[in-house]
């Protein structure tokens, strides 16, 4: 464990349940990773704890719920006790503890909620339940600072691609979704189709630097029909062409298909952030690690005179930082949640 570091000497800010040093220890058990993070006023990182499920997962190709659950159950405990000690804290310190309650699995959400339940009772703390979705919005701003508002998030993961205009913290309009599969979805089955293992996104990204980009012409679908997305179509053009053409090297299959896949992300979101007039973008979620999709963006941003706000790749993929600096934001607007809160799997991003 790291050694202890004491807590940064910050001003009381006032709370629903008054002053406050602003100390928010955030749950995040989604999927599958286990973290917990100490976070002061939604922007200062004292600790944050990740303990990653990838190996346990990858021979299966993807995650198993049940076995995502009970790795959770093991992990949960010591993974927010190293938090606590990075961090320099104890629960007297803290003035809320912030869990994300959905949207996710709901053997996972459960695990975390139900350990955030027991903190928040033993250390007679409110409760604050937080969006996972609405969490990732918040990931750019614990490197970048404050955040120029209005900004057009591009959320993209395994199990979301969404546009969403953010026209401050809390204030939100879904732009666009997908009407199929999520971009990190479809990098998972093409990873999976070409034999390159679990997760997909590093996988492909790591061979595509080998290939040409431009050996294969792969469909860009809706790219300019509105804000939605669809790359189920895009998937299945990559199957076809690989079993059409098996002597097609792997590694030009791999880049053609990252540089379809970018350039619908990328065209949608500077369509987007034309259309609604922003002073910024930024990328949330963890296919915005992705390293052609991020000089993408930031080049896009920078010829349109945006600001622009890319989460460390640490940021990109599920943490409980995130997840804390949402709750603090939530537990100012709305106050504490309670102990009823219940595990939403399909939770939607409140709009």
């Amino acid at each position: 464990m790291s050694e202890q570091r004491p807590v940064s000497p910050v001003s009381e800010q006032e709370t629903p349940t008054g002053a406050t040093r602003g100390l928010i220890l955030g749950i995040e058990t989604s999927c599958d990773e286990t973290a917990a993070a100490v976070v002061a006023f939604g922007e200062d990182v004292l600790s944050s704890v990740v303990s990653s499920q990838v190996d346990l997962h990858a021979r299966f190709g993807g995650v198993v719920p049940e076995i995502a659950s009970r790795a959770h159950l093991e992990l949960l405990i010591p993974v927010v006790a190293q938090a606590m000690v990075e961090a320099g804290v104890s629960g007297a310190d803290l003035d809320a503890v912030a869990v994300t309650h959905g949207p996710g699995l709901i053997g996972a959400l459960l695990v975390g909620l139900s350990g955030a339940k027991g903190l928040a009772l033993a250390w007679d703390l409110p409760l604050i339940g937080v969006n996972h979705l609405e969490a990732h919005l918040y990931a750019a701003q614990l490197e970048h600072g404050r955040i120029a508002f209005p900004q057009m998030v591009l959320l993209v993961s395994g199990g979301h691609t969404q546009l969403v205009a953010v026209a401050a913290p809390g204030e939100y309009e879904l732009v666009g979704g997908t009407v199929d599969d999520a971009a990190g979805e479809a990098f998972d089955k093409v990873a999976r189709f070409l034999g390159l293992g679990y997760p997909g996104g590093p996988a492909i990204e790591e061979i595509a630097r080998s290939g040409d980009p431009q050996a294969i012409d792969f469909p860009r679908a809706m790219v300019h029909s509105g804000f939605d997305f669809s790359f189920s179509g895009l998937k299945t053009a990559v199957i076809n062409h690989v079993r059409r053409y098996p002597e097609a090297a792997t590694e030009d299959v791999a880049a053609s298909f990252q540089a379809a896949a970018v350039d619908v992300l990328a065209l949608k979101l500077e369509r987007a952030a034309a259309e609604y007039d922003v002073a910024s973008v930024a990328l949330a979620g963890g296919v915005a690690a992705n390293t052609p999709l991020r000089q993408r963006v930031a080049l896009d941003a920078e010829l349109a005179g945006l600001g622009c706000s890319l989460p460390g790749r640490t940021y990109c993929t599920d943490n409980a930082a995130m997840v804390a600096a949402a709750g603090w934001h939530r537990f100012r607007s709305d106050g504490p949640s309670g102990l009823d809160l219940p595990a939403v799997p399909g939770l939607r991003l409140p709009v």
